[in-house]
Parts: C-alpha cells; sequence; structure tokens
C-alpha cells in the first residue's frame, strides 16, 4: 500500500533513504545524475517536501497455492513464450490454479520442434511456420482455448493477427509493439481479449489510483517538472510500459514530459549500486521512480514501485485468464478489458 509522509526539509539534504532496498541507505541524489550528486536545485533546499512511499513486493518464493475449492480445473490455456522467463512464471502459477496447460506452443525458428519441460509440463514448441493450422487445431481440440502471449515485443502485432485470424481469445502481457494497431485488430476481430503493459494487480491499483487522479484533477501539477527512472532486467528491450502509463497520468496533471527523457538502467552494476536491487533479483526486478519538482523547487513529490521476481505477474496473468473465460462464457457485449477491468471484478484469489 502507498503510504504518505511529510518530511522535514533538510531530511533531503541527508542521504535519501532508498525505498525497499534491503534497508540499505543510498543516495538517491545519484539515480538521475549518472552518479554524480545533483545540485540542491533537484534535492537541496526545499522548504516543504511529500514523499509517497513505494508500493512494492518483497521477494517471494514461492506462489500461492489454489484454494481446495478451486473452480477453474479444465480450463485450458495455451502459454506462447513458455521458455522464457515469464512465460515459466505463468506455466507455474496456471498449474498451481489448477487451469489446464495445452502442451503446444509458439516460439522461435531456432527453437522449432523442441519438446522442453516446463514444471514438469512437456510442451512442443512450434516456430512461426504453420502456425495458423497449428493453432486452428489446437482450437479444435480445446475448444475454450485461451492463448497467454509473454513472447517480444517485435511480435506483439503479428501474433495478436493471429489469434484474431483464428479467433481464439488471448491475454497479452508482453509489452511492446503498435499498441494502436494491436487494438484496432481486436476490435475489427470482435475477438475477446485483456491486454495490458503491467499484470501486478497491486501496481495496476496504483495505476488506477492515478488515472483517477488524472481525470478528476487535471493540469494539478502544472508547471511541475518530471524526472523519471526505471530498472529492469538486462533483457528487457523496451521502455517499461507501466511507467509509459504513468507517465501519461503525470501529462493529463499538467506535466511536460517526452518519452525519450526516461533513465533507462539496464547496467547490473548500476543497478545494484545506484538503484538497490537485491543482487539475486538483477535478472528478475522492475523499479521505477517518479520524482515531481514545483517551479519554485521548494515542494516535490516522489513516487515509487520496486517488484523483485516475476510472482506478482504471473498471478495478475491467471486471474486475468480466469476473468476473460468468464467473460466469454456470459457472452458479454465488451470484447477488450485490462487489468483495471479484471480488478473491479472483485474476486482474484
Amino acid at each position: 500500500m502507498a503510504l504518505f509522509l511529510r518530511v522535514p526539509a533538510n531530511t533531503f539534504q541527508r542521504d535519501n533513504v532508498a525505498l525497499l532496498s534491503g534497508g540499505r541507505r543510498q543516495n538517491s541524489t545519484a539515480l538521475f545524475s549518472g552518479g554524480r550528486r545533483r545540485s540542491s536545485a533537484v534535492f537541496g533546499r526545499r522548504r516543504s517536501a511529500i514523499r509517497i512511499l513505494s508500493m512494492s513486493t518483497p521477494p517471494i518464493q514461492h506462489l500461492e497455492k489454489p484454494s481446495a475449492g478451486s473452480q477453474n480445473l479444465g480450463l485450458p490455456i495455451m502459454v506462447n513464450g513458455c521458455t522464457g522467463k515469464m512465460g515459466k512464471a505463468v506455466i507455474q502459477a496456471a498449474v498451481s490454479a489448477g487451469l489446464h496447460l495445452v502442451p503446444v506452443s509458439f516460439s522461435c525458428a531456432e527453437e522449432s520442434g523442441q519438446t522442453v519441460e516446463v514444471c514438469g509440463k512437456e510442451i512442443k514448441l512450434h516456430g512461426p511456420s504453420g502456425r495458423e493450422n497449428i493453432l486452428a487445431s489446437v482450437v479444435d481440440e480445446y475448444p475454450n482455448l485461451i492463448v497467454v502471449d509473454y513472447t517480444v515485443p517485435d511480435a506483439v502485432n503479428d501474433n495478436a493477427e493471429l489469434y484474431c485470424k483464428v479467433g481464439v481469445p488471448f491475454v497479452m502481457g508482453t509489452t511492446g509493439g503498435d499498441r494502436e494497431r494491436l487494438y484496432k485488430t481486436v476490435k475489427d476481430s470482435n475477438v475477446y481479449a485483456v491486454i495490458s503493459p503491467q499484470m501486478g494487480k497491486q501496481v495496476v491499483a496504483f495505476l488506477a489510483a492515478m488515472e483517477i487522479m488524472a481525470e478528476q484533477f487535471p493540469g494539478a501539477f502544472s508547471g511541475y517538472s518530471l524526472q523519471v527512472m526505471e530498472s529492469h532486467q538486462a533483457s528487457k528491450l523496451d521502455t517499461s510500459g507501466t511507467a509509459k502509463a504513468v507517465i501519461s497520468c503525470f501529462q493529463k496533471l499538467g506535466v511536460p514530459f517526452k518519452l525519450d527523457q526516461i533513465q533507462q538502467i539496464r547496467d547490473p552494476k548500476q543497478q545494484v549500486e545506484m538503484v538497490g536491487v537485491p543482487e539475486e533479483y538483477l535478472n528478475g526486478h522492475a523499479f521505477h521512480m517518479y520524482h515531481l519538482t514545483s517551479p519554485d523547487q521548494t515542494v516535490s513529490f516522489e513516487f515509487q514501485h520496486n517488484v523483485c521476481g516475476r510472482s506478482i505477474y504471473a498471478e495478475g496473468t491467471i486471474d486475468a485468464t480466469i476473468f476473460l473465460a468468464k467473460k466469454i462464457q456470459l457472452g458479454t457485449e465488451q470484447r477488450i478489458y485490462n487489468m483495471i477491468d479484471v480488478l473491479r471484478e472483485g474476486n482474484m484469489r
């Protein structure tokens, strides 16, 4: 949960305590200055400063076990990108929730024809060739199939067009791609889908609160300057979709900011020393910080949300899958959903 603290001005003239960094102090002035201390223009003299403490998850070793009365047994799920870290996490969450994992997955050409074992389940991998016929045959065998996509940004649009052409509902967890084209593809096909740049339920709740604030108080931060830092594992190729969504809210609140101003941190050494990422989570984390400063530099706001590991996203993805299956069963008129819709349903595990 987010907490609100009013901090004495002189607090910002000392070392800023890094949120969720194992209790270690770190100097947050380095986060926006390439390792150099920034002048008082950002973190120095202030008469009042307000911080919003981070909403984050502690390191989690095991996923939640499903309730004994789980009603999800038999719901077929196909996880594309199953050899990736997110794909594996989703499969583990799906098995724990009692979903039926279809032993087929789309992957890259280099892995085509291989059979891999994930969480004790054997899965046959297929490359780009012949995907339409393969998916159609899977749907014939599993009529209630829902596809989960955790592939790569460059594949988002082609994959969505394939799912829509075959007529299979899907959960798009992959970020990147042409999002406008993605939504148009789904809308034109009338296929059911959950599309969200962020699958972590608690982080989505924070995003929802930001959207409400932006809608109800447009221009409230006019004149403020914004700095944004996001740190992810080195293998993440694109800019954080979550950061883009939060920035969009700040823009509606009157803060000018361009996406190319985001400070992306992908270097493991900087992640440990500057950001405070635990070393064991260098290969799977999502740390975000947004720092607002008033025109006269007397007031600042800081928002953080830090995640270690991938279980929060995997659990949210399975909730989205179950949610979508219910909407299909009810035959709802709305076809495209996001994670805020899933949250509003109010029956997450």
